[in-house]
């Protein structure tokens, strides 16, 4: 991107995340429903930290920051940069207020396209599209926390209305072999990519199959109905003492109202679409699920790898076409296969688990200095999801992307799609 470029993106992912706060009151910013999430005050100020410290900071001529107390209150996790807040206190910081926050972001939005303008060196410019894709994740954070943060009050109050959607047919679910042999995967080609998604490399791929399209609700409601919450045998040991520990019965933000399963999401409460995806599942019970289905239908059914996900979506070195429901549509709810041959839904609608642990490809190596912290130091006790999901922005995903969470995590749009050993 060129300077020019650059700044149009900036400006835009910029006014996109007010955007998304615009219809929220102060109180709705300032809360924090749990220790996993963050107020969206928080995400607006941390992103704007983000540009001050790793932009403005190096490249600015006699740079001051904004508020030096700003340094520590919405930094996230950079040891390199200096102290931290304490994440499950980030919803008692009622001052500065969210006008003040509104403030400091346009100070700062000011002072990095003047720099723009004046010159600014490549490296320079690598940290703020860097930045610029951290925003656009953090855009994704606010949805997904202010979501669990609704479904904590029992009105259950809508973030947005619920856009029209069409109906669509039942797609009979059906798997799609892949050869699989010597294959390269990781990101390749021009284009923004985070460090973990380096380098490109080759491993070898046993032939498989890939479901043409997600697991269903009511191909779920089918698990729950078998007892599968019930029965040890189905889930990993760990899994089986989160749920018991946790006395999970059903995907999270599902509820019965009078003796019917209905879904919280940020269009509210509606009776669950029996042929949506599911959502809002750990990948104790997306594993749990691929067991108990292998086992109702005799195949050997699983979780894919990264690297058979990332194969079947962009085969070689061609990067795939990103199409699917995301953020930019508005439907905030994930949706039924639209239908059509080959692959469905394979980006957008929900983040799909992998059985693959998030580690570091042969050959890492992570950024040069504090932004070196942003992906590497997290690669334990993780596992990988791939393809983005309805909060997600289109322009953010590619099919190297790599999102991770631990086991138990099920509060971001969370799904899975099965694979099959075998061709």
């Amino acid at each position: 991107m060129n300077p020019d470029e650059l700044a149009r993106h900036f400006s835009h992912v910029r006014r996109a995340t007010l955007a998304l706060a615009a219809p929220l009151s102060e109180g709705d910013c300032q809360v924090q429903s749990m220790p996993d999430t963050s107020p969206v005050k928080w995400h607006l100020a941390h992103t704007t930290w983000f540009f001050e410290t790793f932009v403005l900071e190096p490249a600015e001529p006699h740079f001051q920051p904004h508020r030096p107390a700003f340094r520590t209150l919405f930094n996230s996790y950079y040891q390199a940069v200096g102290e931290q807040h304490a994440r499950p206190q980030r919803g008692l910081v009622t001052r500065p207020g969210l006008d003040e926050i509104r403030a400091y972001r346009a100070a700062v939005d000011e002072r990095v396209l003047r720099l723009l303008q004046t010159g600014m060196a490549p490296e320079v410019m690598d940290l703020l599209l860097l930045g610029v894709q951290h925003e656009q994740q953090h855009q994704e954070l606010i949805l997904t926390d202010l979501l669990h943060l609704l479904s904590c009050n029992p009105v259950l109050p809508a973030y947005t209305p619920r856009p029209a959607a069409a109906a669509l047919a039942p797609i009979a679910l059906s798997f799609l072999a892949q050869e699989g042999g010597l294959v390269e995967t990781g990101h390749a080609g021009p284009g923004f990519a985070f460090d973990n998604e380096s380098p490109r490399h080759r491993q070898w791929l046993e032939p498989f199959a890939l479901a043409n399209r997600l697991v269903t609700n009511a191909e779920w409601l089918a698990f729950m109905a078998d007892g599968g919450y019930a029965q040890p045998r189905w889930w990993l040991s760990a899994g089986w003492d989160w749920v018991r520990a946790q006395r999970v019965c059903s995907p999270l933000h599902w509820r019965t109202v009078d003796g019917h399963w209905q879904t919280f999401s940020l269009h509210g409460l509606a009776p669950l679409d029996p042929l949506a995806p599911v959502v809002h599942v750990s990948l104790y019970e997306a594993d749990a699920f691929a067991a108990w289905m292998a086992a109702q239908t005799g195949q050997p059914l699983r979780l894919p790898t990264e690297a058979e996900w990332e194969h079947a979506a962009a085969p070689g070195a061609r990067q795939a076409i990103v199409q699917g429901r995301f953020v930019d549509e508005g439907m905030l709810q994930p949706q039924a296969a639209p239908g059509g041959p080959g692959l469905q839904q394979l980006f957008g609608d929900v983040w799909e688990w992998t059985r693959s642990s998030y580690s570091p490809y042969p050959g890492f190596r992570p950024w040069a200095g504090a932004v070196g912290e942003y992906n590497g130091k997290f690669m334990a006790n993780q596992y990988v999801l791939r393809g983005g999901s309805v909060a997600t922005p289109r322009s953010h995903m590619r099919a190297s992307y790599r999102n991770f969470f631990p086991a138990d995590a099920r509060w971001q749009f969370m799904g899975l799609r099965l694979a099959r050993d075998g061709g």
